[in-house]
């Protein structure tokens, strides 16, 4: 038997489609490890991004907030070399 705890509330279910439809803007950048070649495109664009000894990303946990935030996370995706680079 499930009790109202396990159940999502309205918010949480308006929260994830949102998230679905792209309507919330808070975001978090990720890396496709298998795709990176390790260029470092992104973090020379991004201050949350910082390279390991063999110039792969390593990407803070922060999230990439507000139209700024976005703007620049969106244009490190578009000029990624190897398309690793998404917005979850």
């Amino acid at each position: 038997m499930s009790t109202h705890a396990d159940r999502p509330t309205p918010t949480d279910a308006n929260d994830h489609t949102s998230r679905r439809l792209g309507l919330v803007r808070a975001s978090r950048l990720a890396v496709d490890r298998v795709a990176c070649t390790g260029h470092g495109v992104c973090a020379q664009l991004l201050d949350g991004v910082t390279l390991d000894e063999w110039g792969y990303p390593l990407v803070a946990p922060e999230t990439v907030e507000g139209p700024e935030g976005h703007a620049v996370a969106e244009t490190a995706i578009r000029l990624c070399p190897a398309r690793a680079l998404y917005l979850r």
